[in-house]
């Protein structure tokens, strides 16, 4: 990858990253109030839950693009830490934090949906 490739990168990586932190400051959602009204409390509850669940997304995210700055740092970006290969250039422009390659991701999310399916005990199997 050349270094004017890296450089747009980073410049991406560094734009998201800058919008994901100023993200944060929303945690004035997951304050707990107090209703006499059961409606408004398990709506309360709704949206406590919808904004943790955004937190812990953008954190999450937040932790991908630091890792992937870090990778164009060491000169890492933009190889597939499983198997070492080319992460494709399209893949890295739709998903510049992208650590796999395609194929090594898809491998790891079906992975990771039949553990789940394995550790979820509302997920009926048929016979």
């Amino acid at each position: 990858m050349t270094k004017s490739e890296l450089s747009k990168f980073r410049n991406m990586l560094e734009a998201r990253r800058a919008e994901l932190g100023s993200g944060n400051p929303k945690r004035e959602a997951l304050a707990i109030e107090t209703s006499p009204d059961e409606l408004d409390r398990i709506q309360d509850a709704g949206n406590r839950d919808w904004a943790m669940g955004n937190l812990e997304r953008n954190a999450n995210r937040l932790r991908e693009v630091e890792a992937a700055l870090r990778r164009v740092d060491t000169q890492a970006f933009g190889i597939c830490e499983n198997c070492e290969g080319n992460i494709s250039a399209r893949r890295l422009a739709a998903v510049p934090w992208a650590s796999q390659c395609i194929r090594c991701q898809e491998v790891a999310d079906r992975d990771r949906a039949v553990s789940q399916d394995e550790i979820d005990p509302s997920i009926e199997i048929a016979a």
